[in-house]
């Protein structure tokens, strides 16, 4: 059976990415990702030293909360390329927490053959509370036979495709007007002038 891709023809503004659900994050995890990654930062494998920093216990690096996200992604977009994926993370993840990635399509247009979505992305806990928010844009064939066409060495499918957006814009600053000057009165007026005016020459006698 050929491997399920997403195309540009088939992603539609407000798609819901189908959620991923991990957990719960248990310390076997912690230290397999320990291991695996390289970072054996102990407030994340040992309960005394975490304890000793005023913790309640060990807690998951915001790096592995990060890749359940990138799976999401790459789990929904299977044959496109990822052009941006960012994250801020947002609230602690504990031993015992159930996470659930999820995501939502939020741009879509395509542009002199080449064709993008941006997704927003986030995982919450089992309390429904968000622990990491991110997004992510991905750049699609438009078709099967625009993929086909352009691994064969042709040009893409040149589809009209503009910008559609479920964001907000921002909102325009009101606009200052500032008074008009006030015109200067008459006798300062005669005064200034009789300042610039050159003094008048004595006649000899």
């Amino acid at each position: 059976m050929p491997t399920r891709k997403l195309y540009f023809e088939a992603v539609r503004l407000g798609d819901e990415v189908p959620p991923l659900t991990k957990g719960p994050v248990d310390r076997v995890q912690l230290a397999r990702y320990a291991g695996a990654s390289g970072d054996f930062n102990p407030v994340h494998v040992d309960d005394v030293h975490a304890r000793s920093l005023g913790m309640p216990s060990v807690y998951a690096p915001g790096m592995l909360v990060m890749g359940m996200l990138g799976q999401l992604l790459s789990d929904w977009a299977r044959g496109a390329q990822p052009r941006r994926f960012s994250v801020r993370f947002s609230k602690t993840v504990w031993p015992g927490d159930t996470l659930t990635a999820r995501g939502r399509v939020m741009e879509r247009w395509g542009e002199a053959g080449k064709y993008f979505a941006e997704v927003d992305l986030w995982v919450e806990n089992q309390k429904g509370e968000l622990v990491l928010r991110g997004a992510a844009l991905v750049q699609l064939f438009f078709s099967a036979d625009d993929e086909n066409r352009q691994r064969a060495g042709q040009p893409p499918l040149l589809v009209p495709a503009p910008k559609e957006s479920l964001r907000q814009p921002p909102p325009k600053p009101p606009e200052v007007r500032l008074p008009p000057a006030p015109a200067a009165a008459p006798a300062k007026k005669a005064a200034s002038a009789a300042r610039k005016a050159p003094p008048k020459k004595s006649a000899r006698k």
